[in-house]
């Protein structure tokens, strides 16, 4: 009844702030106009992800316990952190070193403090236990790279608080099978924000998360995948529902920005271009090349999403050695066709466009009869008498 009731409480004040949020926005002209990179139209208020943290923050701590804060202390302080990243470089950018500093900081709370990390490699490759050491740089390193993979995802109206939704609630509901009730309670209280948002960012858009939100939400996303890879890696059978497959099953939750991040690292690297320069090769731009909406691809992506996770479930005997590479493959496989079908698609339009001596002859006629000379009808003469007084 408690992870209903924060749900309900992060949805109420979401639904309620971010109208105030977007109106506040464009009355001080903190807007992001379209060209570039940017594919939406005409000029959309940004920085949303402040009421999905807001109202989120408001529904947790309206119900979460004395014990279960001082549980969760160390992550959600390093959330806050996360936020107030966003909110800097949405508001002044930051540059790349200073935003790594900036998330280094909530990396060290929950790896550190918290202690939520990749603990072992729970019989991948013949290995269960590493290093200390080993551990901290490992997690470390996915948090940073993962969080930052999120950000770059959202480039599509509702596309990242889908994706979003579909893991929070699988993990929330995990969670609480295997009695991990603040981080159940703490993933359902993001579904809430995120779901109120949601109603403002489908498309068309009202409103973008801004780095503000991206950040936070990716930050959140891959700590909490984190720890359940590493408790479905580490728990016995008869304590919930154990995957044998962890890696496999943390690839699954993030399919979506692991791959695009791994597929333009590599494209841009054989191009000779900088891994870090940004373009439109995300898979969303491609898949707005093969003529989807804004809501189909998000609906496309996060069905994706789904039956990869459902995969992960349905093969929950099958250890990692079957099931990682099993998912590396399809993902591949799937965007090899996805590339053949963008190009297809591109072809065929312009096929049907017109060619440019058409176009050249449209405009010329059209030219033609704005500057035709007005005429005065006959019948003004023929059907009047001249007034000769």
């Amino acid at each position: 009844m408690t992870i209903f009731l924060s749900t309900a409480t992060s949805f109420f004040f979401g639904f309620l702030m971010t109208p105030v949020l977007i109106m506040i926005l464009k009355r001080i002209n903190f807007m992001e106009a379209s060209g570039g990179r940017k594919i939406h139209a005409g000029s959309i208020p940004s920085m949303g992800g402040i009421a999905i943290v807001f109202a989120s923050f408001l529904g947790l701590f309206a119900w979460l316990s004395f014990d279960q804060i001082v549980e969760t202390r160390y992550f959600l302080v390093g959330l806050g952190i996360m936020f107030s990243v966003g909110l800097r470089d949405d508001l002044i950018e930051l540059t790349a070193f200073q935003k790594l500093i900036g998330q280094s900081i909530p990396a060290f709370f929950v790896i550190v403090m918290a202690d939520i990390r990749i603990s072992g490699l729970y019989g991948f490759l013949g290995i269960y236990e590493i290093p200390y050491l080993a551990s901290v740089l490992l997690t470390f390193m996915a948090i940073l790279v993962l969080t930052n993979s999120f950000n770059l995802i959202d480039g599509a109206d509702g596309l990242a608080g889908s994706l979003s939704l579909v893991t929070l609630t699988i993990l929330g509901f995990w969670f609480y099978t295997v009695g991990m009730v603040s981080y159940s309670l703490i993933s359902f209280t993001l579904v809430g924000g995120v779901l109120a948002f949601l109603v403002f960012n489908w498309h068309p858009a009202k409103i973008f998360m801004g780095d503000t939100g991206s950040l936070s939400l990716g930050f959140a996303l891959t700590v909490l995948v984190v720890l359940f890879v590493d408790k479905t890696g580490t728990m016995a059978p008869w304590e919930g529902l154990k995957l044998h497959a962890p890696f496999a099953a943390g690839l699954a939750f993030l399919i979506v920005p692991v791959y695009d991040t791994v597929r333009i690292f590599i494209k841009r690297s054989m191009k000779g271009k900088s891994p870090l320069k940004p373009d439109k090769s995300h898979v969303h731009h491609f898949l707005i090349r093969m003529g989807l909406r804004h809501n189909q691809v998000a609906l496309t992506l996060g069905t994706v999403k789904l039956l990869f996770i459902a995969l992960v479930f349905l093969g929950s005997s099958l250890n990692d050695h079957i099931l990682f590479p099993t998912l590396a493959l399809a993902a591949v496989a799937l965007g090899i066709w996805m590339d053949k079908q963008t190009l297809r698609s591109i072809k065929t339009n312009c096929k049907k466009m017109p060619s440019l001596s058409e176009k050249h002859l449209r405009k010329e006629r059209k030219r033609l009869v704005r500057r035709r000379k007005p005429e005065i009808s006959k019948s003004v003469f023929s059907d009047n008498e001249i007034n000769m007084n």
